[in-house]
């Protein structure tokens, strides 16, 4: 008797123990313009990226799913280049822990920005981001910088955004795999405060299943009053 009830519990034990689901992904896209935050880092050129992902997540029984990632990403920088001429490039890593409850999904993490052939240029961030169904919002913190003192990108530099993106399928079935994405960020510069700015963003999003995504991205920031138009394709597998 003993030993059927150590089974029952092991196996209800089991049962209720969340399940573990590890895989690895790849990415690629090119861009006409390398956008980030509403800024070029591309000098308006095209550039190419790729990167890889590890997730390890856990699925409860109640259907919310929580767990670590990392990643690595990289992409060309246009005809940025350095002293000596060369092309420069943008290496990054990143590791956080993200989850999602019914409607609501949170990220934390930290990321390493790396450039390649360009002297004191990297730094770091820790972040956090929130989502409700088509809301989400979060912050970006600089921890360290290798700019020189009085420069951007140092710490204590923080962004901020509010996004919402719709599915445009119920308007249409025409509009099968359309989506449409608003971002609005701004910039806070620690140091150097003349140099903040705010960007208003749009995205326009369509899905070509096993070939990618498409995207048509609008974006302005203030600082310069620089508007920037750029089409994108990306591809998971």
């Amino acid at each position: 008797m003993m030993k059927k009830t150590l089974i029952s519990m092991a196996c209800a034990a089991a049962m209720a123990a969340p399940a573990a689901n590890a895989e690895f992904s790849a990415n690629i896209g090119v861009t006409s313009d390398y956008l980030w935050r509403g800024v070029t880092q591309s000098g308006h050129e095209a550039a190419v990226s790729g990167g890889i992902d590890y997730s390890h997540n856990f699925v409860e029984g109640n259907g919310s799913t929580h767990g670590f990632y990392a990643g690595m990403w990289t992409s060309s920088l246009g005809n940025v280049t350095d002293a000596n001429g060369s092309n420069a490039a943008e290496v990054d890593g990143y590791f956080g822990f993200a989850g999602e409850v019914a409607d609501f999904g949170y990220d934390v993490g930290y990321i390493y920005y790396g450039y390649m052939q360009l002297d004191d240029a990297d730094f770091s961030e820790i972040y956090g981001n929130l989502s409700w169904k088509w809301l989400s919002g979060g912050v970006a913190y600089t921890v360290d910088g290798d700019a020189p003192d009085g420069s951007q990108f140092v710490q204590g530099d923080i962004y901020y955004y509010a996004s919402a993106t719709f599915d445009l399928e119920p308007l249409s079935s025409m509009m099968s795999g359309w989506s449409v994405g608003f971002t609005a960020g701004y910039y806070d510069f620690d140091v150097n405060n003349d140099v903040d700015y705010t960007q208003l963003q749009m995205d326009i999003t369509k899905s070509a299943g096993d070939f990618g995504d498409f995207t048509l991205t609008l974006a302005n920031e203030d600082y310069t009053d620089d508007t920037s138009l750029a089409v994108s394709w990306t591809k998971t597998f």
